[in-house]
């Protein structure tokens, strides 16, 4: 069988991401090109993958003024980048698969939903979590009616302390008019999924949330804003100097640390550090992103979900409650709780991801996205992947009515998000 073949639009994090999970199908897929501003992230696409120097471009423009010369084009490019190369390449005939959010806004959102079903093309956002093995466990319990209907969820991300102050405070993803919303960018993943395990439409939303920690009247007592500077970083969590050169010591030479600098040795991260976004004080940063979150539900049939986003925390990844007629699941990423409540017994299930490294990504969901992708363009059957134009949209929307809520202090109708497009 003739090999997939793949052009990575965007070769920072994400875009890298799914090039290792080609290299790790090589039998089924190739990287036959790539596109990317920056020479560091560029070149290492290009050596890691042996791609010829006609088929590297310096922007998506340029790789989308040639003639198609590959299946697949990743878009792995920042959020406010995601609709113009959609349309370039999927008007060309290219499968697309979209690092979430599809766009920082609703219009955005919904004009890469049109352009999916007008051009015909296989096309899936990069929602994972749907994808991992505690997921797919997790539906096929509820589904097999263990726990009877669903009656309430309540779902947790808790950030990560570290993570947040890397992405949310210093980098990226720190300033809406830069980005998109904390909600949007980081836990759409989340609303994607409670859509999935719910298996039904939502009805209306209500939201609270604040930036409550990460501002300059919490600055410590002597704090400087750069943490090189400061004499009271060895009291403070979320002191830059630790983290990363930390990782540095251990050869920890991933991500974060390759998302600050391409020099990967102490002096070229303290280099960073004294120059960078990433040195500053995670009280004298220009953030504006929440740092909390709340998010209610209401979906039809009555059930009702309940999430909550922290951007203070530190004891494991996501944790799930689903409350059912009949039983009660409880997972947090790594095993599922099963409790009966007609016979009083419970059932403790394993489903944490043996992989390790950047196949680890996400629990397993990462390689497990990018090879059903990849197996529905060999098949032509968009049905062996999980999501599609019409369900990325709906849960984009359910995270834009949250924040209409949130800014607006009322409950949104979904009705009121969809506009006749679903």
């Amino acid at each position: 069988m003739e090999k997939v073949k793949v052009i990575v639009i965007g070769a920072g994090g994400r875009g890298t991401v799914y090039a290792n999970c080609a290299k790790e199908n090589k039998d089924k897929v190739v990287v036959v090109g790539v596109a990317e501003p920056r020479d560091f992230f560029r070149e290492r696409i290009v050596k890691e993958h042996g791609i010829p120097a006609g088929n590297v471009f310096r922007s998506w423009e340029e790789a989308a003024r040639r003639e198609k010369f590959a299946d697949v084009a990743v878009v792995g490019t920042q959020d406010k980048m995601h609709v113009e190369p959609m349309r370039a390449f999927a008007s060309k005939g290219y499968h697309v698969l979209l690092e979430k959010p599809m766009a920082p806004e609703a219009e955005g959102c919904r004009e890469i939903s049109r352009i999916a079903k007008k051009n015909g093309i296989i096309f899936a956002v990069c929602h994972v979590l749907r994808y991992t093995d505690y997921t797919r466990k997790m539906k096929e319990i509820i589904d097999s009616g263990a726990i009877g209907e669903i009656v309430s969820m309540q779902h947790l991300e808790p950030v990560g302390y570290w993570h947040f102050a890397h992405s949310f405070v210093r980098g990226n993803w720190r300033k809406e008019s830069e980005s998109s919303s904390m909600l949007l960018e980081k836990s759409c993943h989340d609303l994607d999924w409670i859509r999935y395990i719910m298996d039904c439409r939502c009805e209306s939303v209500s939201s609270f949330g604040s930036l409550k920690h990460f501002t300059r009247k919490n600055q410590p007592k002597g704090a400087s804003d750069r943490c090189l500077d400061c004499k009271v970083g060895a009291e403070c969590p979320y002191s830059a100097v630790r983290f990363y050169q930390d990782r540095i010591k251990t050869n920890s030479l991933g991500w974060p640390v390759d998302v600050i600098t391409s020099d990967l040795t102490v002096d070229g991260v303290n280099k960073a550090l004294r120059d960078g976004p990433y040195g500053r004080c995670v009280y004298a940063c220009d953030n504006d992103v929440v740092d909390n979150q709340v998010v209610n539900m209401s979906f039809e049939g009555n059930r009702t979900v309940s999430f909550s986003m922290i951007g203070c925390s530190g004891f494991g990844g996501r944790r799930t409650t689903v409350f059912g007629t009949r039983g009660e699941l409880y997972g947090d990423s790594d095993k599922i709780k099963l409790f009966d409540f007609l016979t009083g017994k419970h059932a403790d299930i394993e489903t944490k991801s043996p992989e390790a490294g950047f196949l680890g990504g996400h629990g397993g969901g990462d390689p497990k996205l990018f090879a059903g992708f990849i197996d529905a363009v060999a098949a032509g059957d968009s049905s062996r992947i999980l999501t599609g134009p019409d369900v990325s949209l709906e849960s984009h929307l359910m995270v834009f009515a949250a924040e209409k809520s949130r800014r607006e202090n009322r409950v949104v109708e979904m009705k009121e998000m969809y506009r006749g497009n679903l």
